[in-house]
Formats: C-alpha cells, structure tokens, sequence
C-alpha cells in the first residue's frame, strides 16, 4: 500500500498522455485540413507602413500635391480554378501600361465570346505569369478606370477582386512639375519638393497589423489607422506661375526654342514666386515619361555660360572699389588681344570713347575686359565668390548642383577676359537670380527658398528668409549700380523691357553654347546661343526679380527674345499686385 501514490501518478501520466495522443493523431491527421485553414486564418503578419503623405499647396492655399483614393485589382493565384481563361478575360478588359498593343477595355459583346485572340499578347503573358506564382497576393492595375471597374464587378471569376490605395494626385498635371517631383513607386519622393521633403511629408513610421483569411490571402484588405505627415504651403504664386509656364510654351511655339526657365523671386528675402521650365511632364503620368532628363529642373540643375548679362557682376566690383564711377570713359576700338587671342564686341561694332554706363547699355565685351584689367584678377575672383557663384544656393529642392569652374580657376589671362562679359565661366539660373537679388536689394546675399510655412499636428511653422548680415556690396555701389540698370532699358538694347510709369532695371545677354556643353569634343563654341534677361522693378524699391532664359531660339538676340516675356511677366505682376507707379505719365 505504500506505494499507491507512486502507482496512482503513473496511472495518471499514462491517461493523459494517451488523451493528448489520441487528440493530435485526431488534429494531425484525421482532422488535417480542417485546422490547417484555421491555422492559416489566424495566422498575423507584422509590416511596416507610412503615415499618410503631407499635402502640398500653393501660395493661395490652392492644392499641388494630394492624396487620393485609387480603385485597384488583384487576385489571389491560389484560388484561382482556371488560370487560362481568367488571365485570357482580364486580358480583356484591362489596358494595362505595360502591354503597348493592348487597346480600350473590352465590350460586354467580347467579354461574352471570350475569344483566344489575346493569347501570346504581353497582357495575357504577364497576367497568366502572375496567376502560376505560389502566392496569395498579387497586384493586377493600380487607378482603374470606371469602365474598367464597371467589367471587372460584371465578370464573376474566383480569386479576383476589387480594392482601394490612397495614393498621390496632382491636380494641375505639368504645373510646376519640375518644382513638386512626384512619389515614386516605391513611396519615395524623387525629385523636387517630394523629393527634398520626403522625411517629413511621409509622417512617422507605424507598425501595422494586416490579417490573412483562412486559406491564407487576403480578401478586402485590411484596416488600419495612420498618421499623416505634414502639410507644406509653397511660397508659389498660383498665378504668377501659371503665366510663366505659359510664355515658355508660347516661346517654344513662336521661337522654336529647345529649353527655357523663367525664375521670379523676391529679391529682399529670397522667396521664389515662380519657377516655370520648359520642357515639362506631368507627374501623374511620370512612369510614361520617355527621356528622363524632363524630369530634371533647370533652373537648379543645369550650368550654362550666362553671356553679357553677367556684365553687372563685373560692374559692380569696379564700383564698390571706387575703381571706376558710371561716368568713366574708355576708348573702344572693337576688340582687344588677350595673348594669342582676338576678343570682339557683338556683331564687330566699333563704339569708340563711352561710359561705363554705355559699356552697360550696347553690351560691349571690350568695355568689360577692361573693368576686370582695373580690378586684377584676384580682387575679380573675389568677388565672383562673394556673389555665391562657386557654391549652390542651398535652395530647398532635391538635386541642385553647381559648377566647379576648374576651367576658369586654372587662372589664364584669357580665362578672367572672357568671364567679364559672361563666356568662360558657368552657373545655375538660380546662382545668377541669387547674385542678381543682391544688386537689387542693397548687397545681401539671400537663399532662395520655396516652403513658407510646414503644418504639422496642428502647429504652424513658418519659414523665416536666410539673409546675410554683411553686405556683399555696399548700398552706395547697388545704387549706382541700379541706375545705369535703368539707363540699360531706358536706353540701352533692353528698351523693349519698358513699362510706362515704372523704372525697370535690367540687363541682357546672348551667350554661344560651348561645343563641349553640347557634348561635342571640340574646343570653342557652336552658333546655338543662349539668351537671357533679367530685370527687376520697380527698380529703386524693388518688389520682385524676374530672370527669363531660353535655349536657342530662332531670333537674333535677347533683346527680341527674352526681353518681351519679361515685360509680360512684370506687367502682369505689377497689375495683379497693383504696385503704384513711380512717376505720372
């Protein structure tokens, strides 16, 4: 008896164990089926998923950038009965981008034949391709359209099944395409704002819980909630950039020109009011896009020689060194030698004796050679830098570069000749705006900026403009500076920049492409050109800058070309703002 309880223990382990035995033989094998779908029913998988993007507007508040519901379709290979025939009827009804023979989706008549005729096509290839994976989840077409939905919800085929995406939409298309980018297939911004922004416009990071139903795919989805990143409100005027993009694509029309920017900023702070470029995409299309490079924005990611309407740069260091004065007088005889190079004024004019304000007025190269002799070279270079051509503006877009200038650094005499009439030497449009704001604003060097105000979590953060405290000129320089701009117009090659009422500063240039530029290797430069005007008004209290640049239009010079736009531009800026005029007409 002294051992009953040793002996009632083991007699319990005995029945236990046959008990869990017999269970698992009844769930392994009897029931197998049964618990393995249910195993798979409950089975959770953990994945990692953005915030809503942050929407993105104009100045007015006007939407750029917003999130949108698409209408999808996918399948689940799995339980798909018929994998010929399913692939042969979407097929069918959608037109999917990747099958450049597929045509509208089909009509109820062909859906009802359902005829063999789309077999072998890149469609029905790629659909059926999808089906034979051991999967229980693919993606057929993100954005249906309606009649898509309208045939799809027709059709009754197992394992096919309609579902939503908040995804990007751009309601304006190509409006300040190069400006916004566009949110690439992987959820990255590329390019632009949704670019230089991502981080904070994808919100933070939530791990999410999706569940697969029994079977193991997944059948309407799954909810969750999410956070949304922050708003952006541009400093882009709706309006002012509509009329920018407009006249670039009227330039293209009657000028025939290959590319064009039109920059308009204001020049006291740095806020960009516009940025329009030419060519242009639309980024709900972007994945259509056949030559990438449209994808790049011009005004902050391609160099170029800017020509004679650098010539103020050159100017302004002579003034604020007390060098020269707007009255000094030189004798122009039409060229100048430089070693064993012949420098020539446009078109060969001989202008004789003229001011420094005349050199500004007839763009005249000679006249510019001989300011850079006055100020030496190292005092040039000096300045050049000062006004921020050697190193990017720090502007708030993905992607921006600048010029090293190695050429024009390696010191030659001919080298600091030809960049005082702007050949030799490279920059951004955005570089020459910046320098060129500093002229206008009384010599502050500023860093243009696109977003003025971030919402986030019911917070608004405003931008604050970035301004150097150390002038780059001094104010009695941009002064005189300013009137010899004005003269330039009121005088000068730039007349057609006038606006009754209104002092407008400005200058042009008509730069030749290097050969080298063009991709050619060959040393000198090609007949195409590239002409340019900048201006700004009103000019003795400027309210805003307007640089136009166009890429080799059919027309003998800036002052036929560039000249008209900036004076629609400005005109209509000055309506649409309704600046007072400076003087009575």
């Amino acid at each position: 008896m002294k051992n009953w309880r040793k002996n009632l223990v083991f007699i319990l382990i005995i029945f236990f164990s046959a008990v869990i035995l017999s269970r698992l033989i009844y769930i392994q094998i009897l029931n197998h089926q049964y618990w393995l779908a249910l195993a798979q029913g409950q089975q959770k998988f953990f994945e990692t998923y953005q915030g809503e993007r942050g929407e993105i507007f104009f100045q007015q508040g006007i939407p750029l950038a917003i999130n949108r519901n698409f209408d999808l379709v996918y399948f689940s290979p799995k339980e798909i009965e018929k994998p010929e025939e399913t692939a042969e009827i979407l097929s069918l009804i959608l037109n999917l981008d990747s099958n450049p023979r597929t045509g509208a989706p089909a009509s109820q008549e062909a859906l009802a034949s359902r005829p063999t005729a789309q077999q072998g096509s890149n469609t029905y290839d790629l659909i059926l391709e999808r089906i034979k994976k051991d999967s229980y989840y693919e993606l057929i077409k993100k954005n249906l359209t309606e009649e898509e939905i309208s045939n799809l919800k027709k059709i009754n085929l197992p394992g096919i099944y309609l579902g939503r995406e908040l995804g990007r939409y751009y309601p304006h298309e190509s409006l300040a395409a190069q400006v916004i980018g566009f949110l690439g297939g992987d959820f990255k911004g590329q390019y632009g704002i949704e670019g230089y922004y991502d981080e904070i416009l994808k919100g933070k990071e939530k791990i999410l819980e999706k569940e697969k139903a029994a079977g193991g795919y997944l059948i309407d989805g799954f909810n969750f909630s999410i956070e949304k990143g922050a708003d952006l409100i541009l400093t882009l005027d709706y309006n002012i950039q509509f009329l920018a993009e407009k006249l670039l694509q009227k330039a293209f029309e009657d000028l025939d020109i290959e590319e064009g920017q039109i920059i308009v900023i204001d020049p006291n702070s740095g806020k960009i009011l516009a940025l329009a470029n030419f060519p242009n995409f639309d980024p709900n299309q972007y994945s259509k896009v056949d030559n990438i490079e449209v994808f790049q924005n011009g005004a902050i990611q391609k160099v170029f020689e800017p020509g004679s309407v650098f010539k103020p740069i050159t100017m302004a260091a002579a003034l604020d060194r007390e060098i020269i004065n707007p009255q000094t007088t030189y004798i122009d005889e039409g060229k100048v030698k430089i070693g064993g190079y012949t420098i020539y004024n446009y078109d060969g004019r001989i202008w004789g004796e003229r001011s420094m304000t005349e050199v500004l007025e007839k763009s005249i190269n000679t006249g510019a050679v001989f300011i850079e002799k006055k100020i030496g070279h190292n005092l040039f270079e000096d300045y050049i830098k000062a006004f921020g051509i050697f190193e990017p503006t720090g502007i708030d877009l993905q992607g921006e570069i600048f010029s090293q200038n190695k050429e024009f650094k390696k010191g030659y005499e001919i080298n600091f000749a030809t960049a005082s009439f702007g050949q030799g030497i490279e920059m951004t449009p955005i570089q020459l705006a910046r320098a060129f704001c500093v002229i206008a604003n009384g010599g502050k060097l500023v860093k243009p900026y696109l977003v003025e105000k971030i919402l986030e979590n019911g917070k608004v953060t405003e931008i604050q403009p970035k301004i150097t405290s150390n002038n780059i000129i001094s104010p009695r320089t941009t002064s005189q500076l300013i009137g010899m701009l004005v003269s330039v117009v009121e005088n000068g090659f730039a007349k057609r920049a006038k606006i009754p009422g209104y002092f407008i500063a400005g200058k042009t240039g008509t730069a030749q492409i290097a050969f080298s530029a063009l991709g050619i290797n060959k040393e000198g430069y090609s007949e195409k050109t590239i002409q340019t005007f900048i201006g700004f008004a009103p000019a003795f209290s400027p309210r805003f800058l307007i640089l136009v640049k166009l890429d080799n239009p059919k027309s003998r010079d800036a002052s036929v070309s560039a000249v008209p736009i900036f004076k629609e531009l400005a005109e209509y800026i000055i309506n649409l703002w309704q600046i007072p005029p400076d003087y009575e007409i």
